[in-house]
């Protein structure tokens, strides 16, 4: 590596640090605050039965420790994250791991569909007029409707009709990612400006011709920034989808036992795997339209 991308990889880095660990720092800080007046309470009721109060030192190092803290401190969490992905078998039913797949498993299947579907609807919308005008309207009135009130109505019916177990989950996904993926869409096959549309005109290349030689591929950037918010709200979709059905496996079934038993280490680790979960799918979506773009010569 040169002296030179050295430089720019540190000067990337630095920034990212210190975002970190200012989150970090406070992080800890709140955490002492809100678990403080539990220890207060517990050195109150001890001094009520004859023992010594607990001094301030002690009272704030056990705010850091608390079994079922109001908010668990960083290493807290790490040290769940590591009990429940590394120390578990991934087949056991308390593996952060074996959650996450069942989660992955509706997130991918919900962003398939979300991904074909946003696609159609774009190429409907920007070569039918028809569809622009009536189709459009609707897609962006659908986003206005909460997720928490259709996701258990989408999951009655469909229970109703004898479909349970991962296609609700997918179509609720489905619901979230599709938005983005149309909206990119529409922008990137309408992206060319006139004069390159007259130059295919020039060509006399077919309506076909220009959507694959010019449209399309033209459409490649903004349809993978789509993607990876589609992705990311396809996950949001799994989770939520898994809420209302009183789910047993998946990161919102044990983001649901953490709430009904009060185990806020639980909750905070298994948020933090979805967000790590989200932030790899991410990263593989823009590796591979980066990799996409350079095969068809677009330079990044």
């Amino acid at each position: 590596m040169s002296g030179e991308a050295k430089n720019s990889w540190r000067a990337s880095l630095l920034p990212v640090a210190t975002v970190i660990t200012a989150i970090v720092v406070i992080w800890y800080i709140a955490a002492a605050c809100l678990n403080f007046a539990w220890e207060q309470d517990q050195s109150e009721r001890a001094v009520q039965k004859g023992s010594e109060p607990a001094t301030f030192s002690q009272m704030l190092n056990n705010t850091m420790s608390q079994k079922r803290p109001v908010l668990p401190a960083p290493h807290q969490v790490g040290q769940e994250l590591w009990k429940t992905t590394v120390e578990k078998k991934v087949t056991s039913k308390r593996s952060l791991v074996y959650h996450g797949w069942i989660t992955l498993s509706a997130t991918l299947l919900g962003f398939l569909f979300g991904t074909i579907l946003g696609m159609l609807l774009a190429v409907g919308i920007v070569y039918n007029k028809a569809m622009d005008m009536s189709v459009m309207p609707w897609v962006i009135a659908s986003q206005t409707i909460p997720i928490l009130a259709i996701a258990p109505m989408i999951i009655v019916v469909l229970n109703a009709v004898g479909v349970s177990g991962l296609l609700p989950k997918a179509l609720i996904s489905t619901y979230l990612s599709f938005f983005p993926i149309v909206v990119g869409m529409v922008k990137g096959l309408r992206s060319p400006d006139a004069m390159q549309q007259d130059l295919m005109r020039t060509y006399n290349a077919s309506g076909s011709q220009a959507f694959w030689k010019l449209r399309l591929p033209a459409s490649m950037p903004y349809l993978f920034t789509s993607m990876k918010v589609a992705v990311a709200a396809s996950l949001v979709g799994a989770i939520v989808g898994e809420l209302p059905t009183g789910a047993v496996a998946g990161l919102g079934a044990r983001l649901l036992a953490g709430s009904y038993y009060g185990q806020t280490i639980q909750i905070w680790s298994a948020l933090f795997a979805a967000a790590i979960l989200a932030g790899t799918l991410v990263a593989i979506v823009g590796m591979i339209g980066r990799l996409v773009e350079r095969r068809m010569g677009m330079a990044r």
